[in-house]
């Protein structure tokens, strides 16, 4: 579940005002709000010229106490970049209007310097462009701060969605939008107790879309669908839990689900992906129309997403588009977010010659998925520099589909479109730590360096292994 974003790009810390966030115009996704109760926030990251001398730390924080910047967050950490330390400090531009000035001397009296941030627009200099980035979490537990930043709120519906006129599922709606809204990184999956009328709308989904399945799925999704049932409980009369999932996708590649209360917007959603986190709803459709959903609930989640996350390849892949959205402008949030739509949620794959799906939103939808093999869209080969480009309708059947040959094809192809992305660092999942390392210094790019060296070690030992001992085959 996903939603996009038309914000503006720059690099200017001057306050930005803007709308709150609203749907775009034929279109049920967020434009990106910069007025929003976080999108002034603003990290620094930097390491004092001088350490030797005592007290650094507080010569280097006199320049926010002279232009009265009031700092929210105060952390610092041995460098990976220079000798020494390296400080991040946390700030909401909105209520300080002098920080551009306090950053003009910071930054002269430091040898490493970095600003990330979400205000920012098309009016600073390029010098500027290179010191500022749009803001993305660098730790699992920071997509808690954007978590809740949605479109809509529980019983928040639109005139025309099945359950508008329904009272009792808007309350229910809102049972689940404050579940997911309370939630932080860390804490047990909620369980719920489903109601029989939900399990009954499940149901129905359920016995129509597995009718299909054989035939029109891909071998991925088939195979884990299987495991699935075996372990986590899908089946005709019962709703599976999140919990029981994320499990599972973790021991399988180590995607996790995380309860959501609404629609995010495409580069907080895509950031998810980055930890291998993805963000799911919890609610089901409405009763009246359950072949139908007017949005993404969990059906399309757990009966369309969740088998596909537990295959390697296409996890990977998933992951990929989420590094790549890490700082990138938003004409490249754009198309990442487009590339997302027709892979993730409408893809097709070729498997022994034949058309088959792999896209969440087919997987979901017995209607479109009938369709989507027939001979009526266009088919088109993947290629992100297209694909990312192409327009589509979000109300009906989509009228094109792109095809890749393979998840890994897919996912190489994704890997070199994210290089031409303008951003001035690399980055890097540190699956250890759970965090994101920005590679900007020579330092750290030694030292990846020298991981890479041994892993090849660790390859080459077991490749020696295979070679010298006859009783291992080689696959």
């Amino acid at each position: 579940m996903y939603a996009k974003s038309n914000g503006t790009n720059g690099t200017n810390l001057s306050e930005v005002i803007g709308s709150p966030p609203k749907l775009k115009e034929g279109g049920s996704y967020i434009m990106e709000s910069h007025s929003s109760s976080s999108s002034g926030k603003t990290i620094i990251i930097f390491s004092p010229t001088d350490q030797s001398s005592a007290g650094s730390l507080a010569k280097v924080l006199k320049i926010f106490d002279v232009f009265s910047v009031d700092l929210t967050h105060i952390e610092s950490r041995s460098s990976l970049r220079v000798p020494g330390y390296e400080f991040m400090v946390e700030c909401d531009v909105h209520k300080n209007p002098h920080l551009h000035d306090a950053l003009e001397i910071l930054k002269e009296k430091c040898s490493y310097f970095q600003v990330i941030s979400r205000a920012y627009n098309e009016e600073e200099t390029k010098e500027a462009a290179d010191e500022v980035v749009p803001w993305f979490p660098r730790r699992i537990r920071e997509l808690d701060r954007f978590a809740n930043q949605i479109l809509s709120y529980g019983a928040e519906l639109d005139s025309d969605h099945p359950g508008f006129t329904d009272p009792v599922y808007r309350e229910r709606r809102k049972y689940f939008a404050d579940i997911a809204y309370h939630y932080k990184h860390g804490q047990p999956l909620p369980r719920v107790e489903y109601t029989d009328e939900e399990i009954k709308t499940w149901g129905v989904v359920f016995k129509n879309l597995t009718k299909l399945y054989p035939t029109h799925a891909c071998y991925q999704h088939n195979h884990v669908f299987q495991l699935l049932i075996e372990n986590c409980g899908y089946r005709e009369d019962n709703i599976p839990q999140l919990e029981d999932v994320s499990n599972f996708l973790k021991d399988c590649t180590g995607f996790t689900l995380r309860p959501v209360a609404g629609l995010l917007s495409s580069r907080d959603f895509l950031a998810g992906l980055a930890f291998r986190v993805f963000h799911s709803t919890q609610y089901i459709r409405h009763p009246s129309k359950p072949l139908y959903t007017p949005e993404p609930d969990v059906v399309h989640e757990l009966m369309g997403h969740a088998p596909l996350f537990a295959d390697p390849a296409f996890a990977q892949f998933s992951q990929e588009i989420g590094l790549a959205s890490l700082g990138a402008p938003d004409d490249y949030i754009e198309k990442l977010a487009t590339c997302f739509w027709f892979t993730v949620e409408y893809g097709l794959c070729r498997e022994n010659g034949n058309l088959k799906a792999y896209g969440a939103g087919l997987l979901s939808s017995y209607g479109e998925l009938e369709y989507c093999l027939s001979d009526k869209p266009q088919i088109k080969d993947f290629e992100p520099e297209v694909t990312g480009l192409q327009k589509y309708p979000i109300t009906e059947y989509q009228p094109i589909y792109f095809v890749a040959d393979s998840f890994d094809n897919a996912k190489d192809k994704m890997i070199k479109f994210a290089d031409t992305i303008p951003r001035p660092f690399g980055v890097r999942y540190n699956a250890y730590t759970q965090s994101i390392e920005v590679l900007d210094t020579k330092p750290q790019l030694n030292n990846l360096l020298s991981n890479i060296n041994l892993e090849m070690h660790i390859l080459q030992n077991a490749l020696q292994k295979l070679m010298i001992d006859p009783e291992v085959k080689c696959p």
